[in-house]
């Protein structure tokens, strides 16, 4: 009888949130059809549609609990699902001269881009959410993240619509960098992958320079793909450790992180048959859209306008950081 009557507050939210879903991905297909390329994911249209039906309309109470779940539990499931999308083979595929490489930047860039934010004025929550986006992987990394560190609804907005902005015009603005400084096909992809936040920009990016670019930079973009889990766990034993009371570890990582590396381990060994793979990526790509709905109609639109210069600002910074990395990197290696 409980289970029903749960059900039955969570249904409203539930259609609400999947009908936004729904329309963010038609508007991504219209977009590639349109432009030949998905350069705005379908999550950040998801967000914003739900801020402009949440200022429009209000949000009745009637949605509310559907809203939560979606935004919380939904998106715990679709980050135990997206360790299947990444496979620690990629590791063996590149030197271990590259792989260092790819740590030391992740972590240098993590480390400068959260005290940029900070001197910007962000909050520790947003200045993170920020530099986990610039320094691994975009969207998907400040959506994983953000649970995480229990992160407000306006800051994981705010650092999704405004970082992805500035994702997409650094797409276009890379080639001018192959031309400029000359770079090798290899060099060009190494670097492309150090520095573009989506595995489907890195594609983007390096396709005018050849299949090999494609390739290296896809590599490494996987290579720095892997390392959320690693970031992720930290800041959750960091958060825990942060608290008064002393937790065993079991408490303080939550169970989504564990099912993260869990899954990502299962795929990593085999134990994942490949035919389930692409469903596996397909759902949690979806629930991750749900879910970013559901953020959308949580957020004040006046709290992410009130960051908004500042998370430019910030993500710009970041940025540059991560180019002088990535081409710092390209002398080492050369």
């Amino acid at each position: 009888m409980f289970f029903k009557a749960h059900l039955k507050s969570l249904l409203p939210g539930l259609f609400l949130t999947t009908a936004i879903a729904l329309i963010a991905k038609l508007v991504e297909q219209a977009e590639r059809s349109l432009l030949g390329h998905g350069w705005i994911e379908s999550l950040v249209f998801a967000i914003l549609l739900g801020v402009v039906v949440r200022s429009v309309f209000g949000l009745a109470k009637l949605f509310h609990d559907g809203v939560r779940f979606c935004g919380k539990t939904v998106l715990e499931i679709a980050i135990v699902l997206l360790g299947a999308s990444i496979s620690a083979q990629a590791l063996g595929q590149a030197g271990f001269g590259l792989i260092a490489a790819i740590v030391l930047v992740v972590c240098t860039s993590l480390f400068l881009s959260f005290h940029i934010g900070r001197l910007l004025g962000l909050s520790k929550h947003l200045a993170m959410l920020v530099a986990c986006g610039n320094s691994i992987c975009g969207n998907s990394a400040i959506a994983a993240t953000a649970p995480v560190i229990s992160a407000k609804s306006d800051d994981v907005a705010a650092s999704i619509a405004f970082t992805a902005v500035l994702g997409v015009l650094f797409v276009f603005a890379l080639p001018l960098v192959h031309v400029g400084l000359g770079l090798s096909a290899a060099q060009y992809g190494i670097f492309s992958g150090l520095t573009v936040y989506a595995v489907p920009q890195v594609l983007a990016a390096t396709a005018p320079a050849g299949p090999l670019a494609v390739q290296v930079g896809t590599l490494v973009k996987l290579i720095r793909v892997l390392m959320l889990g690693p970031v992720i766990f930290a800041l959750a034993l960091m958060g825990g450790r942060k608290r008064e009371v002393r937790l065993p570890v079991t408490q303080m990582v939550p169970w989504f992180i564990v099912g993260f590396v869990a899954t990502m381990a299962a795929r990593s060994f085999g134990m994942i048959p490949e035919i389930a793979l692409e469903p596996m990526r397909t759902i949690s790509s979806f629930l991750t859209i749900l879910a970013m709905a559901a953020l959308g109609l949580s957020v004040d639109i006046r709290s992410v306008m009130h960051v908004g210069g500042r998370v430019m600002a910030a993500a710009l910074l970041s940025l540059l950081v991560l180019c002088a990395l990535g081409l710092l990197v390209l002398v080492i290696l050369a």
